[in-house]
């Protein structure tokens, strides 16, 4: 199993060659590793991504099958779904790196700042209230909403799984905020 530091540099070193446009690892597996997949999976990191269509998270870090437990939702929200995939990833499958992945122009963030009360329907409601309280709880501090909003959601995380946050403060998990560039395509990873 990959340490945090680690996996955090194959996220940065992948990110690198989607923005170059020098993809090569995710590609379509040969016959004998979807044969070595069947077999079980060994992730070295979760990712909490939002559900847009322009953000493929295994392409955005140009990783293949079985690199990254992959959890989206709109918002990159802490819904107790994603809070348990995310158990999962770490608990289970022994990731040791938790990336909460937002991205500019993030509708649901939008949603979040703008929609008015009763404008949305009640399921959509919640996810995006999710949002809100995070980002009223996060501090502006120069930082836009969609930074404000991934690290609200990684410190909601730890916050709602007691197996998550023992596993970060023993060390053994590293859980980083980031933001995808649309345009460029490029993840900036929060605190570097």
């Amino acid at each position: 199993m990959l340490e945090p530091a680690e996996a955090l540099d194959r996220l940065r070193q992948g990110n690198a060659r989607f923005a170059a446009g020098e993809v090569r690892a995710c590609r379509p597996p040969t016959p004998e590793e979807r044969a070595e997949l069947a077999r079980g999976q060994s992730p070295w990191a979760v990712v909490l991504g939002c559900s847009d269509s322009r953000v493929p998270v295994e392409l955005v870090f140009d990783q293949g099958p079985g690199s990254l437990f992959v959890v989206r939702v709109a918002g990159n929200a802490a819904t107790p779904g994603a809070v348990g995939s995310a158990e999962f990833g770490v608990g289970s499958l022994g990731c040791r790196l938790l990336v909460v992945l937002g991205h500019e122009g993030c509708g649901a963030v939008r949603a979040a700042l703008e929609a008015e009360p009763g404008s949305l329907t009640p399921h959509l409601e919640d996810l995006v209230e999710g949002v809100r309280q995070g980002l009223r709880r996060e501090p502006e501090g120069g930082a836009g909403p969609v930074l404000r909003n991934a690290r609200a959601q990684a410190a909601q995380l730890l916050e709602q799984s007691a197996l998550l946050r023992e596993a970060s403060e023993a060390g053994r998990l590293r859980v980083v905020a980031a933001v995808k560039d649309l345009e460029s395509g490029r993840v900036a990873f929060d605190g570097g």
